[in-house]
């Protein structure tokens, strides 16, 4: 593998890790909002981008390439509300696609064929997280982040599995 791909790769398992860490910290706060829902999922979230770190772990020793992580970033620990907290999730995964984007280009410039594979399932896995995040908005925005429609989206929040 190119030098270059390895440490892009590198690079952005400490960001699947970094959003990992965020949104543990923002389960946190949601937590201490009485919004048990909306932590739940964000946990569930915490989890999923913690397997995404390591899938991209495990694509670089099957390579037999050197994994090299780097410190992660402390997360905020505040936020404005159930709504700041999805925006500011949509505004990361957001950041988390440019760089997978850029990944994917540099394995199509050094002409890296299973690199782009791999990387292709993390494209979709992002148009997905993107999408749910956008949907999440929506919906807390019609619903209001007070009173009883936002109780019914923390219940409904409370069924995701995989936290």
């Amino acid at each position: 593998m190119q030098k270059s791909i390895v440490e892009a790769i590198n690079q952005h398992i400490g960001r699947e890790f970094g959003a990992a860490y965020l949104y543990l910290s923002m389960s946190a706060y949601l937590e201490g909002q009485n919004l048990a829902g909306f932590a739940h999922w964000m946990k569930a979230q915490h989890a999923e981008e913690m397997g995404h770190g390591m899938r991209l772990f495990t694509y670089l020793l099957d390579r037999g390439e050197k994994v090299v992580l780097e410190g992660i970033k402390k997360p905020a620990a505040t936020f404005g509300g159930p709504l700041d907290v999805l925006e500011k999730s949509l505004a990361h995964e957001r950041i988390v696609s440019a760089s997978i984007t850029a990944l994917y280009e540099l394995a199509v410039k050094h002409k890296d064929y299973a690199t782009q594979h791999h990387m292709q399932w993390f494209i979709d896995e992002q148009l997905e997280e993107e999408r749910t995040f956008e949907t999440l908005i929506a919906r807390l925005k019609m619903a209001g982040d007070k009173g009883p429609g936002l109780l019914m989206i923390d219940r409904e929040l409370a069924q995701r599995g995989g936290a």
